[in-house]
C-alpha cells in the first residue's frame, strides 16, 4: 500500500512563492506516475501538473510558466514549486499516484491534501 503525505502548504500574499513537498512510503515514485491536484471550494478538482513514469511532465494552462513539478528519487518526494501566486490559486493541493505510466484524473494513491491560501 503507497501513502502520500503533503506538506508545505500556508498562508500567502499575491506574487509569492511556495513549495509543497509529498513524500511516499510503501513504494518509489521511479515506478510510479504522479501529479498534484488542487481543489477550490464550490469548483471541482483540477489536475495542476503531473510526471509520467518516463519523466514527461504536464501542466493546466492555468499553471504553466508559475508551477514546477520535480521529484527527488533519493528522498522519494515530488515537489511543487508555485511562484507568482494568485488568488486563483487558493485550494486544497493532493499529491496522487499511480502505477499506471501516465497519471489519470482517477489515480491510486491520494494524499491527505494540503491547503494553500493566498490573499491579494
Amino acid at each position: 500500500q503507497v501513502q502520500l503525505v503533503e506538506s508545505g502548504g500556508g498562508l500567502v500574499q499575491a506574487g509569492d512563492s511556495l513549495r509543497l513537498s509529498c513524500a511516499a512510503s510503501g513504494r518509489t515514485f521511479s515506478s510510479l506516475s504522479v501529479g498534484w491536484f488542487r481543489q477550490a471550494p464550490g469548483k471541482q478538482r483540477e489536475l495542476v501538473a503531473r510526471i509520467t513514469r518516463g519523466g514527461h511532465t504536464n501542466y493546466a494552462d492555468s499553471v504553466k510558466g508559475r508551477f514546477t513539478i520535480s521529484i527527488d528519487i533519493a528522498k522519494n518526494t515530488v515537489y511543487l514549486q508555485m511562484n507568482s501566486l494568485k488568488p486563483e490559486d487558493t485550494a486544497v493541493y493532493y499529491c496522487a499516484a499511480s502505477p499506471r505510466i501516465i497519471l489519470t484524473t482517477s489515480p491510486d494513491y491520494w494524499g491527505q491534501g494540503t491547503q494553500v491560501t493566498v490573499s491579494s
